[in-house]
């Protein structure tokens, strides 16, 4: 009896130890940082201080941003990483045409911003949100957008749904085409019609309301388009057969339900694709795992792989940022809620890598000129971001680039840092 209750208060000073010294614990003594530099997005096209995840490099080696006015508009700004410049490239409603306010604002470009082979940005806007009195259907619908960096100029597709901003844009050039995933920002269910966009002549086919919240949109290694359908199974629309298949989903063979990867309200999940295209990672926001599937299995089922914990023993996470890097390397800027506030880890995983890697917290080294950092926090300190991240992307040189708010900023973290 003696040997048990000995054994009993070992592994209970054991697991208070586990919780105590945990990657959340605010005193522990050998936390690692990791430095960036702080740019300040031009407030003008951020006046609430909010972003989200549309960021992506362009193969000029600059990066493409978009912002949020609510009830005003959006605009695409360019950013410079070897000039530090920002510069608006695209004011959406100017090159709409139009000059709508409150509800009927292009608020939000909140799409992930993608590039097609020719070096095109392609991009999309949506809905703010309704003030007291509004209708939803003063907001006419959002418009896909092309933006050339070579000649500057900018076209704008037609409206896919009345009424229904966008949430993803992805190209298939090769095939003259790109899928979109509208959004009618309804809670519970989310109205989301997974599209093909003709981009010579703008016509449009609707393939299916999969009705899934902040859906993202991939194109695989054969030109197959994926789209995630509420409750858990995947769409895929194969452009050479013009046919569309429902797949199934499993994780490490067994059903995804519980997994935050499906269910009858749907959860918002990270998406996004390796460079060879044949592998898609996917990162539901609020779970704090990450999971890989195989995109070259031909059957009715879509395996997929539960790699690894993002934060091992945090007790709740918040993950709106991920991308996979021209590398291959998956990147979760993602923040611990502890006591109710945020502390931003990064976490890197590449195929092959036995669990993911946490890198450490991020602190903002060097601060550019007119940044302010009222939405920022010293600890231990340093001074780091007090919300959650929008966005993230790898650049070309092995950079993280980062999307903070309040101010809405890209945190840049050199390839040196990761190491």
């Amino acid at each position: 009896m003696k040997t048990l209750q000995l054994l009993s208060r070992l592994l209970v000073a054991a697991l208070i130890f586990t919780l105590v010294t945990h990657s959340g614990n605010l005193s522990a003594k050998d936390r690692r940082w990791v430095q960036s530099t702080a740019y300040l997005i031009p407030p003008e096209t951020a006046p609430d201080g909010e972003g989200y995840f549309a960021i992506v490099e362009g193969h000029n080696g600059r990066f493409y941003i978009g912002t949020h006015g609510n009830a005003v508009n959006s605009w695409l700004v360019e950013f410079d990483p070897h000039t530090e410049k920002m510069d608006i490239v695209v004011d959406a409603h100017k090159a709409i045409g139009t000059d709508l306010r409150g509800f009927g604002a292009q608020a939000k470009i909140h799409t992930r911003n993608n590039v097609g082979a020719s070096g095109r940005i392609y991009f999309a806007t949506k809905q703010g949100y309704p003030r007291p009195g509004e209708s939803r259907d003063d907001y006419p619908g959002g418009y896909p957008m092309v933006y050339d960096p070579k000649s500057k100029k900018t076209r704008v597709y037609p409206i896919p749904v009345p009424h229904q901003g966008i949430i993803s844009i992805a190209p298939d050039e090769s095939r003259g085409l790109a899928y979109i995933s509208t959004c009618s920002d309804e809670r519970p269910i989310d109205g989301t019609h997974f599209m093909v966009l003709n981009l010579d002549t703008g016509e449009y086919r609707d393939l299916l309301d999969c009705q899934h919240q902040y859906a993202f949109v991939v194109v695989d290694h054969q030109g197959r388009a994926y789209h995630p359908i509420l409750g858990g199974d995947i769409a895929r629309y194969n452009p050479n057969t013009m046919t569309l298949d429902r797949l199934k989903q499993t994780i490490d063979g067994r059903s995804p339900a519980g997994l935050l990867l499906a269910g009858p309200e749907g959860h918002p999940i990270n998406w996004d694709i390796t460079p060879d295209r044949k592998i898609l990672y996917a990162q539901p926001m609020s779970g704090n795992a990450l999971y890989q599937y195989d995109l070259t299995n031909e059957g009715n089922t879509l395996p997929g792989h539960n790699v690894g914990t993002l934060i091992p023993g945090a007790a709740g996470t918040d993950c709106r940022a991920m991308c996979v890097g021209p590398t291959g390397t998956v990147w979760c800027a993602v923040t611990e809620n502890i006591g109710g506030s945020h502390y931003l880890h990064l976490v890197s995983y590449r195929t092959g890598d036995e669990v993911p890697t946490d890198h450490g917290l991020v602190e903002v080294r060097e601060r550019m000129p007119n940044f302010t950092g009222r939405g920022f926090k010293e600890f231990e300190g340093k001074l780091t971001t007090a919300y959650v991240i929008m966005g993230v992307c790898e650049g070309s040189d092995g950079s993280l680039n980062i999307l903070a708010m309040h101010p809405y900023s890209v945190l840049r973290v050199s390839a040196d840092q990761l190491r």
